[in-house]
């Protein structure tokens, strides 16, 4: 097998290039390198079944040779970003979907869009299952990455119907684990990094919000167990524990022995739309894929804070 990765230096998109060679694909990797980071895939750098391209999918996509998969990956993916490169984000959305679509149409490929649970915006359905439609302001901030992947979507399953490609949807709730880009601007970055340099840990709002995280190596398993079936509609995949951001913080001290303090502080404006719960339904995948997590938080903490202890040498 043959297999793209758009976005194949970013952390998810880069231990999902791990995931494909080590099951013995060959890996094509694009990335424009404005989030991903060459670090993250330069183990790989001479092997023969690797090639790293650095290239703006939302520009064409000419490759030699025959394609059995296309995963597109490729997006800024965090509120920071969507703050610093909205268009950029709107962009590879639309047009770097429409490009990926195109290759895997030209190739006769199957394609897997990366979406995620910000299709749901800020749910009024909890937990959210792939049947609910969502509740997102197409004008604010964050609007730029959900608007952008809910058309992604439908672009996807339009080139599904209409041209007869392959496709798979994926709907990735916060997935954490090595490789996450230390000034993320997240939740989980922002924590350990101010726990292991001894900073007061900020918590916007009362820190009642929730979130589901899933570790990395859970995430990608279910991805590459979504790429093999036949589904065509969207999946979830995520870890059903729903924890506030508060008790998140908490266990980041914790398990850091830190000794930070919890300080409280206002939403800023451009945070105003962040949802206040999170948590995927995965009937279907636990049904149609057989997939649930097998990592607790805990243990996919454990590496993670590894990771962070040593980017940042300490």
């Amino acid at each position: 097998m043959r297999s793209v990765v758009t976005g194949g230096a970013g952390f998810l998109g880069s231990h999902l290039c791990d995931a494909l060679l080590a099951r013995g694909d060959e890996v094509v990797c694009l990335d424009n390198l404005i989030t991903g980071n060459a670090d993250n895939i330069a183990h790989h750098i001479g092997n023969s079944k690797f090639r790293f391209i650095q290239h703006d999918v939302t520009e064409y996509i000419a490759l030699e040779g025959p394609v059995d998969n296309v995963l597109h990956f490729a997006s800024p993916a965090s509120p920071i970003d969507y703050l610093k490169l909205p268009i950029q984000t709107l962009k590879v959305g639309s047009l770097g979907t429409h490009k990926a679509l195109g290759l895997a149409k030209a190739k006769g490929a199957r394609l897997l869009l990366a979406s995620t649970s910000e299709v749901y915006g800020d749910p009024q359905v909890h937990p959210q299952p792939e049947s609910y439609w969502g509740h997102v302001n197409p004008i604010g901030y964050r609007g730029v990455y959900d608007e952008a992947k809910r058309f992604a979507e439908a672009m996807t399953m339009a080139y599904h119907r209409v041209h007869g490609v392959e496709t798979r949807i994926v709907r990735i709730f916060n997935s954490f684990g090595p490789r996450m880009r230390l000034a993320d601007g997240r939740a989980l970055p922002n924590f350990l990094c101010q726990a292991l340099q001894g900073e007061d840990i900020t918590v916007f709002g009362d820190g009642s919000q929730t979130r589901s995280f899933t570790y990395m190596a859970d995430t990608v398993a279910g991805i590459i167990k979504l790429l093999e079936s036949n589904e065509h509609d969207p999946v979830n995949i995520g870890n059903p524990q729903e924890m506030s951001i508060l008790a998140f913080a908490q266990l980041i001290i914790e398990m850091t022995g830190s000794r930070s303090k919890l300080v409280r502080l206002p939403f800023p404006p451009e945070f105003k739309d962040d949802p206040k719960v999170r948590q995927p339904d995965i009937t279907r995948a636990r049904r149609i894929l057989g997939w649930e997590p097998k990592h607790t938080i805990r243990e996919g903490l454990v590496p993670t804070i590894a990771y962070f202890r040593k980017r940042l040498a300490l």
